[in-house]
């Protein structure tokens, strides 16, 4: 059934239930804002984050793509194996700079939030518990080193921000004991660590990524009751030491199509349907849509061409992902919440253009899907590494995905509601007014036409925050007509257009953010 014979069949659903509905075919649509039901309530930091462990230690990470007039694009040079930390793909880092003035600012705009200090760095990392200078090598059986000192800067940005942390922990060899098992000796440090500073980790899985065996740093051999071991060891480990911390898990990765990225993965289900049952606070997993172009040696055709950046094929992609994994969650954790705590616009550090306006399409439809199918948070790869960031790590910049993001958080609520069936090409989701208080409401609508304009028929007196750019894979973007920018150090206002109750013409490839603080929906009172 295509698009006009959807909204022609609403038309037929009595006034009481009808959340949207054509008013003059698929370029008009009305919405009742003040009749559209709740169909879910998500995490209030819903909106969330990654900080890679490997930023935090100074470690060799994705290397960002060279800007105009540089040398060529990174490109991996070991063909269809693992991955390779000396090839140039990767760039040697210093330790992220937490206390930099203008990150703090930009940060604190999107609190509050989780915050996942992770990777694959974290897999093998050997906490150094002493006011000592940095070893010069990690000790036998661990790859990188986390000092009190990085860890502390952690903390404190976390506290400043309205930040949350969740983390993973060592597990590669150097944190087993003689039987092979997973030992808490690393853990153990860095909890009471924290403790001792006045900081808290909110939440942890034991591994990043465990489907991926030997390529997260695991054991050779690895395998599903390995699993189920060291995590019924975990969870003995964490109700004695930290009872209040949930455990996350399994946080596995890129299994949707049935088979997994490497051939010696583990499979999920199998982790998760293993004695002892595993047994987690919150589901957790990863999801990309694609490989950048520095993966594609290694993975040919696993791209994302920037022209099908608006297609709805490429948007629907995370719908897939919930699907495979929201299916073991029904079946092993039903009662608890899900948490999409890795996402990005593509693996490898993302394409060029995921520093572009172009992305910040699937940015924002991706939150607005999984919110309505009851996701409990998601979690951006990253704040400010690598082209996926959304703050450019070398100028400390917000990209446009930034901007999209301060304008979620500022919005839209915890509550959800079913703004209706999408028509193909423009996409509108409805939470509850963030800090409203007279049923506001708020909209994300996204029109991915990049010829036709289309119009939304609202009933209710609008502040509207529309996001375009000249160029969709330019770096700069404009809210209501003006380029966005930082004012020093500090965000800018924002400020809306206001306007009376009626109908609100969207702009072709545009995002618009609608917020009507007297919607009065009863829902969001």
């Amino acid at each position: 059934m295509n698009a006009r014979m959807i909204l022609s069949t609403c038309m037929l659903i009595t006034a009481g239930t009808l959340a949207t509905a054509a008013a003059a075919g698929p370029d008009r649509q009305r919405v009742e804002v003040a009749a559209l039901p709740k169909i879910a309530e998500v995490d209030p930091r819903f909106q969330s984050y990654n900080i890679e462990m490997a930023e935090i230690v100074g470690g060799r990470f994705w290397a960002p793509y060279p800007k105009p007039g540089a040398s060529a694009v990174p490109e991996n040079t070991q063909g269809s194996g693992g991955l390779n930390l000396a090839s140039n793909l990767f760039r040697q880092r210093p330790p992220a700079d937490l206390t930099n003035p203008r990150l703090l600012n930009m940060a604190k705009g999107l609190g509050p939030v989780y915050i996942r200090v992770s990777g694959s760095w974290a897999n093998a990392i050997f906490f150094q518990d002493d006011d000592l200078p940095k070893l010069a090598a990690p000790p036998k059986g661990f790859a990188n080193v986390l000092t009190r000192r990085q860890w502390a800067g952690v903390v404190a940005f976390a506290n400043a921000v309205d930040g949350r942390l969740t983390t993973s922990f060592a597990v590669s060899d150097g944190a087993r004991d003689s039987s092979g098992a997973w030992s808490p000796v690393e853990a153990r440090k860095l909890l009471r660590y924290t403790r001792e500073i006045g900081g808290q980790v909110h939440s942890a899985e034991l591994i990043n990524e465990p489907n991926l065996g030997a390529v997260s740093g695991l054991p050779a051999g690895y395998n599903a009751a390995n699993f189920a071991r060291d995590l019924a060891i975990f969870r003995g480990f964490i109700t004695r030491e930290a009872p209040s911390l949930k455990i996350v898990g399994p946080g596995s990765s890129g299994e949707e199509d049935g088979k997994g990225p490497f051939p010696d993965n583990i499979a999920s289900e199998a982790m998760l349907g293993t004695q002892p049952a595993a047994k987690l606070d919150i589901f957790s997993y990863h999801f990309y849509g694609a490989r950048s172009q520095r993966c594609q040696k290694m993975s040919p055709g696993t791209g994302i061409a920037p022209e099908n950046a608006l297609s709805e094929d490429w948007l629907s992609r995370t719908d897939r992902a919930l699907a495979f994994y929201k299916r073991l969650h029904d079946r092993y954790a039903p009662e608890i919440p899900i948490w999409l705590n890795e996402t990005a616009q593509t693996s490898c550090g993302g394409d060029k253009w995921a520093s572009s306006f172009l992305d910040s399409f699937r940015y924002v439809d991706q939150m607005g899907r999984l919110a309505k199918q009851g996701v409990s948070a998601v979690f951006h790869n990253t704040l400010a590494a690598s082209d996926y960031g959304l703050i450019d790590e070398a100028t400390m910049t917000p990209r446009p995905n930034y901007w999209a993001a301060l304008l979620w958080a500022r919005l839209m609520g915890p509550v959800v509601l079913d703004a209706g069936p999408q028509q193909t090409g423009l996409h509108v989701y409805a939470h509850c007014l963030r800090g409203g208080r007279g049923g506001g409401v708020a909209l994300a609508a996204i029109n991915l036409s990049q010829t036709a304009t289309t119009t939304l028929s609202l009933p209710s007196r609008v502040h509207r925050y529309t996001l375009s750019a000249d160029d969709l894979k330019a770096e700069t973007v404009r809210l209501n007509g003006s380029a966005l920018a930082l004012d020093g150090d500090r965000l800018p206002a924002m400020r809306p257009t206001a306007s009376r109750a009626g109908e609100v013409t969207l702009p072709s490839a545009s995002i618009t953010f609608l917020a009507m603080p007297s919607a009065g929906n009863k829902s969001c009172r």
